[in-house]
Order: structure tokens, then C-alpha cells, then sequence
């Protein structure tokens, strides 16, 4: 396949290891003599040129990447409102709808003549990258979200950084749980996957794990606790998923401005908590600290992987495809495939068969 020009663009939200995939970009195409731009915020940029001082298409040299694999966030913005397919417009009347705009990305691909695109986010992102492709537009994929529920690849890069940064919370909360005699509650991201909820509840020695993949009972709980209680054991650590929902019951939203999030399940836990247990029960949540900051070594290296693995597939001819990581490898997954479901914990995986072997509570 003929390439002079590509275009990256990162969208949805930010995770450690992002400016890693655009300097290994970066670095790979010029390598081959092509020449590498960015699009700001999603694809804002291209949609909405005018609102950027540098025209929302910004030239990417190994200059300009230089010294940012190691960086949080990405230099060319990032959001998760930006779907061309389905983009938020407000009236004159000050009414809000949604508006097919993505024969402005088309026009705007051919006018830059941009040959192909690497968009590099999470499973919207991904959705959004296969629409795209149904265009015309010749894409590449690259998987990043700190939830790890990217089907097609054993591991997201942003995910390591995470849980690091959860398990380092956790152990942290032992020494004041074990003080005060406190069950000290840490809710993590990861929306309807409870990857770092789990790893982070092991590695840091959780005392119970709760995530979306398996309903609890509020009184394996309550048994849990009061058990390490009597054990002099007067303090208990709950790692648990912002999915997480009690059998029969539902997930926890907090909406803010007019939006629904996931959110505050610590609380609704605590607060069921407090009146039969004899301990004093505080709540952490982590919340986007999981997202910030330098990312770890293996998601840098992650990163830079799928970055040139990208630039790869585009010169020999792979297109609409995601890369994964396949361990040792790097493979080309098709969009679709990597977009039809998502990837949550396994029951039968050895990490939950690990937690139960540990006395850990799951909840059920």
C-alpha cells in the first residue's frame, strides 16, 4: 500500500503510555518517509479547525516527540464527546442535537491528503475507528484504556499504571485501617470490567474484592469482616469495582451536569455497612489519580510496541485492523472483532481461584 501521510489522533479518556504510542508513531513513519500529523482532541481538530490557534492539525516530527514517551496525558488533547457519527450540536433556540457530521471528516482527510489514520483509544474510540473505515478512510487501531476490557489484546497499555498506582492506595490504607481499627473502602475505576479492582485487591492484600462480574451479598461481607474481627484482625480492607452492584440490585450513577457516570458504590456500601458492623468505615475513591501521571515501564513499552506495530501493518497493507498484544507477539486484529464484546474477568480464571485460595471474599 502507497503511503506518504498519516494522521494520529487519540480520543476518549486520557491514560498513561498515549505519548508513548505517538512518539513510537512518530518515529516509525518518518522512518519510511512519511510524514506524521496529529489531530487535536479526538477529531475536533479536523471537524473544527477554526477553533484551534494552530488549525487543529498539528505536524509531528521526531523533534516535536522528542522526550514525551515518559509523559502523562497526551500532547494532542483528547475527549470523549468528539463522535463524528453522532456529534452534539446546539441550536440557535439553545436545544441540543445529534448530527451525522462525518462528511466533514472525509472532506477534511481528503483536503490534508492523509492517506490513513492510527486512532488510538479505548472501545468507543475503537467503534468510532470502524465507521470510520466503512468510509473509505484506511485505519489502524491501537487499544488504550486503563480498564483492560478491550477484547483482541491480552493487555492495554494505561492498565499497569493503574493498577500500580491502586495497589501502592491499598497498601497505604493497611497501617491507618490497622491503627483506628477502620474498614477502610477503596473504590477503583473500570467501569463493567473489574480488572483493577482485582489485581490491585490481591496485589495489596485486600481482605475483600468486589467487582462487576460477580453480584455480592452485602452479608458475606458483614461475615468477612466480623470474622477478622474476632480473630483480632480488627480492621478490613474492601477493594471494590465503580461497577460493582449487589445481587439483584443495580450499578451506582452519580450524574453531573445532566451526564451519568459511574460512581459511588464506596458509599452505598458503607453506609449499609455502618449500622451492623462495630468498626468505623471510611471511604477512598481513587478515582482519575488511576489515570494521571508517568506511566510504568511495561506501559511505556506497551505503548511504543503497538505504536510501531501500527506503522507495521499500514506498510504491509493491513488496514482496519486493531493491533493486540498475543504474547510474544503483536497481531492485527479486524476492528469489528476487536469492537463485538467486552472483556471482563473470567470466573473461572486463576487469578479468582487465587483470591478464594487466599480466604479473600468475592462477595459471594
Amino acid at each position: 500500500m502507497h503511503v506518504k501521510k498519516i494522521a494520529i489522533t487519540t480520543g476518549g479518556g486520557d491514560a498513561p503510555g498515549l505519548n508513548g504510542v505517538i512518539r513510537a508513531v512518530t518515529l516509525a513513519a518518518t522512518k519510511r518517509g512519511w510524514e506524521c500529523v496529529g489531530i487535536r482532541e479526538g477529531f475536533d481538530g479536523m471537524l473544527h479547525s477554526e477553533q484551534f490557534e494552530d488549525g487543529g492539525i498539528v505536524a509531528l516530527t521526531p523533534n516535536s516527540v522528542r522526550g514525551i514517551a515518559h509523559t502523562g496525558g497526551t500532547i494532542l488533547g483528547t475527549t470523549n464527546r468528539g463522535n463524528p457519527f453522532s456529534y452534539k450540536v446546539t441550536n440557535a433556540d439553545g436545544s441540543v442535537e445529534t448530527q451525522d457530521i462525518s462528511d466533514r471528516l472525509v472532506d477534511g482527510f481528503a483536503a490534508h491528503k492523509i492517506d490513513a489514520l492510527i486512532a488510538i483509544g479505548g472501545d468507543g474510540t475503537m467503534d468510532i475507528a470502524c465507521q470510520v473505515a466503512k468510509l473509505g478512510i484506511k485505519v489502524i487501531g491501537v487499544p488504550k484504556t486503563i480498564d483492560n476490557d478491550l477484547d483482541g489484546t491480552v493487555a492495554t497499555f494505561g492498565f499497569d499504571t493503574a493498577v500500580s498506582y491502586a495497589t501502592d492506595a491499598i497498601g497505604r490504607l493497611h497501617s491507618t485501617a490497622s491503627s483506628h481499627n477502620r474498614v477502610m473502602i477503596v473504590e477503583v475505576m473500570g467501569r463493567y470490567a473489574g480488572w483493577i479492582a482485582l489485581e490491585a485487591g490481591l496485589a495489596g492484600s485486600a481482605d475483600v474484592i468486589l467487582i462487576p462480574e460477580i453480584p455480592f451479598d452485602i452479608t458475606k461481607v458483614v461475615e468477612k469482616i466480623e470474622r477478622r474481627n474476632r480473630n483480632n484482625r480488627r480492621f478490613s480492607i474492601i477493594s471494590i469495582a465503580e461497577g460493582a452492584m449487589p445481587i439483584g440490585g443495580e450499578a451506582s450513577y452519580k450524574e453531573t451536569g445532566g451526564v451519568k457516570n459511574l460512581g459511588g458504590v464506596a458509599d452505598r456500601v458503607a453506609d449499609t455497612l455502618r449500622p451492623v458492623v462495630e468498626n468505623q468505615v471510611r471511604t477512598v475513591v481513587l478515582g482519575h489519580l488511576l489515570r494521571g501521571g508517568s506511566p510504568t515501564s511495561r506501559d511505556r513499552l506497551l505503548s511504543l510496541r503497538f505504536g510501531a506495530a501500527a506503522v507495521r501493518a499500514l506498510e504491509d497493507g493491513c488496514v482496519d485492523v486493531m493491533v493486540g498484544l498475543d504474547p510474544p507477539t503483536v497481531r492485527y486484529i479486524p476492528l469489528q472483532q476487536a469492537t463485538e464484546r467486552m472483556k471482563t474477568v473470567p470466573l473461572d480464571c486463576d487469578m479468582i481461584l487465587t483470591a478464594r485460595d487466599l480466604g479473600t471474599c468475592l462477595g459471594d
